[in-house]
């Protein structure tokens, strides 16, 4: 697929400065509150997305909406979409920030490794649109990030990713989301014609990058997923090379909103997008 344009004043701001000093900030979040206990902690109320907001949560959607009121006063005009507050106009709608400050809160709060910071901002409504992309996984301190067009990075080095593995005609390992066991038990025949292993790590977003640097073959939400979680790790994985889909019709299409849509797929080549693409239709 031939790279879109980007408009040469959206790249302009400081997306990686702000993502970072916004991951930083998280890092003190959870510092600040390392027990189990105290990361459970909630605030009574529910995020625009429907789940209970931990305390947690809404210390780390302060924390990068600080950055982003940051980059508005510096000339920055957008519309911030996160799990907690929901949108939030910042002076032009054809702009969208997406942000998951906690994609995987229930590792963050059992004390589990991988949870990390998202963002991703697009110059249109869908997946295709997104220009930039950032994730911090919160556990092993991994940065990884990408601009449409000009590659994907880890930890400030631009990936290079080895070859899938396969063994006996399936993926050495697929890492799969959304693991509710009712939805792995429907999964499970097709998993097991497809992979030879799975690893659910619990964060769509760090799935995506493990893709993205081949460290797993693939990965598949069992379910719907929602655009604040894999808006920027699917274009993490299709600016190192891999291949993402949301749904047939159109595979870059997802609305970039707080609703759940259709599952995501993702892999370094078409033909294993295919072999995952054979998983039951939740």
């Amino acid at each position: 697929m031939e790279a879109l344009a980007i408009a040469p004043d959206l790249l302009a701001h400081d997306w990686l400065g702000a993502s970072r000093r916004a991951a930083a900030g998280l890092r003190g979040v959870l510092a600040g509150r390392p027990t189990s206990a105290e990361r459970c902690e909630e605030t009574g109320g529910r995020g625009e997305g429907g789940d209970r907001t931990l305390v947690i949560d809404a210390q780390a959607e302060d924390v990068v909406f600080g950055e982003l009121a940051r980059l508005h006063e510096a000339g920055a005009r957008f519309t911030a979409i996160s799990e907690e507050r929901g949108t939030v106009h910042f002076g032009d709608d054809t702009v969208r920030v997406v942000i998951d400050p906690i994609d995987g809160s229930l590792n963050a709060k059992r004390g589990l490794p991988h949870h990390a910071l998202s963002i991703a901002v697009a110059d249109g409504p869908t997946m295709a649109d997104v220009v930039f992309g950032y994730v911090f996984d919160l556990g092993p301190g991994e940065e990884w990030h990408a601009v449409r067009g000009q590659g994907a990075y880890l930890d400030g080095e631009r990936l290079d990713p080895p070859a899938e593995r396969r063994r006996r005609d399936k993926l050495e390992v697929v890492a799969v989301e959304s693991a509710d066991p009712r939805h792995l038990a429907a999964s499970a025949q097709a998993l097991c014609d497809v992979t030879g292993r799975v690893r659910a790590l619990g964060s769509i977003a760090v799935s995506l990058c493990q893709v993205a640097a081949t460290r797993v073959d693939g990965m598949a939400t069992l379910w719907r997923s929602r655009a604040v979680d894999a808006a920027a790790g699917q274009l993490i994985v299709r600016e190192s090379g891999g291949v993402v889909e949301f749904g047939l019709e159109d595979p870059l299409g997802a609305p970039l909103d707080l609703e759940p849509h259709e599952p995501v797929i993702a892999a370094r080549t078409p033909e294993s997008l295919a072999l995952l693409r054979t998983l039951p239709a939740r």
